[in-house]
């Protein structure tokens, strides 16, 4: 599994929401850069999750930039997806 998996990410999202118990939760685990020689995945290789305690969504981004814009992309894409989760969920009820 790694610490960069989809697994860790819907894992991290459990965990804030229990330890918190927070309605909602965003994680995100990935290889932000620089790159190096012992990665077994590529810089830019990320995890998102966002959910609840009834349901967890999760995404996989496969970014090529420099580690800062790699950081500002992560955060903008995580924070939308928790934004389309919350949506989603509202419109449910």
């Amino acid at each position: 599994m790694g610490a960069v998996s989809e697994e860790t990410a819907r894992q991290m999202v459990t965990g804030a929401l229990n330890r918190f118990n927070a309605d909602y939760a965003l994680a995100t685990t990935g290889i932000m850069g620089p790159p190096s020689d012992n990665d077994e995945k590529p810089v830019g290789t990320v995890w998102i999750a966002a959910g609840s305690k009834e349901q967890i969504v999760t995404k996989k981004l496969n970014l090529g930039y420099d580690r800062q814009r790699n950081i500002q992309s992560t955060a903008l894409q995580a924070l939308n997806l928790l934004r389309k989760f919350i949506i989603e969920t509202e419109n449910k009820e």
